[in-house]
């Protein structure tokens, strides 16, 4: 095997870590993919002797992350309406299917933190990398990196605490909050929503969606008495699925576009809806 052989295949292997990486810090699939493919460039590049390829890759694509971040972060601000992570959805995306507890909930909490402290955290406590390692990634002293690690962690603790439901459970969920939700079952509905739940819908300003978070039970049933009201507006469901960590399912709209919805559920209560239409969002998944 060529030098170049054994370059690609160590890349190659750690490819879906960097993906999932790239991925959690962005909340964008296309630009994880970017960034990780200039990670490729950069790597097959090297013309040094590389102790350990895993945190050379890390440094690389991390470092990368924070120069998005900062423009990513502009253009959030102006973004139209509610922002939402690209959806990653069960087994069927390019961004590797290794389990972990970042939810939706979680990456909307980390959208508080600075970047340095989202990318340690992101390291230190989801992808275990040493403390002295992240240092160097982040050019700050190991005691620094630990502040803030330990800022992010209390900032977003709330989020993290959620028990995640097994595959049935899920699924069954996802189901009733669909059905009720969209045949007008409104008693249904009110079983299982919390009194202060919100619902985010993210359209870009590409789709119809709304402007604001809605906030509480009631409105909520207000809204979705109104869609299911109107049959021709009702969704089709094409499959229930996980979606970052969360029950949920993939639907059609009447218009044909599809629509990932994501349930946070808290003591048996859904808690949070989270809606992505925009279809810049959607292109990677696939409706079977």
């Amino acid at each position: 095997m060529t030098p170049t052989d054994t370059r690609t295949e160590i890349f190659e292997a750690e490819r879906p870590r960097l993906l999932r990486l790239a991925y959690r810090m962005l909340g964008s699939i296309s630009e994880a993919e970017d960034v990780v493919q200039d990670g490729w460039l950069r790597w097959a590049g090297v013309s040094i002797g590389v102790d350990s390829p895993p945190a050379y890759l890390n440094r690389i694509i991390t470092r990368q992350c924070l120069d998005r971040l900062k423009s990513a972060r502009a253009r959030r601000e102006a973004y139209v309406g509610p922002w939402l992570p690209d959806p990653l959805v069960d087994a069927v995306d390019p961004v590797e299917t290794i389990a972990d507890d970042v939810t939706v909930t979680l990456m909307l909490a980390m959208e508080r933190l600075s970047p340095l402290e989202r990318a340690a955290f992101l390291l230190h406590d989801v992808f275990e990398v040493p403390l002295n390692d992240i240092a160097v990634t982040l050019d700050r002293e190991p005691a620094a990196v630990r502040q803030l690690a330990s800022r992010a962690r209390k900032n977003v603790k709330a989020e993290r605490s959620r028990y995640p439901l097994d595959t049935a459970a899920a699924d069954r969920i996802a189901r009733a909050f669909f059905a009720a939700a969209h045949s007008g079952d409104t008693g249904s509905l009110a079983g299982l929503l919390a009194r202060d739940v919100e619902i985010h819908t993210d359209g870009g300003g590409r789709v119809s969606a709304f402007r604001n978070i809605v906030r509480g039970a009631d409105n909520a049933l207000r809204l979705f008495s109104h869609v299911s009201g109107d049959a021709e507006r009702r969704p089709t469901l094409i499959r229930t699925a996980i979606i970052d960590g969360l029950p949920g399912y993939i639907s059609y709209n009447p218009d044909g576009r599809l629509q990932t919805t994501a349930l946070d559920v808290a003591d048996g209560r859904v808690c949070a809806i989270y809606i992505v239409r925009n279809p810049d969002k959607l292109a990677h998944i696939t409706a079977g």
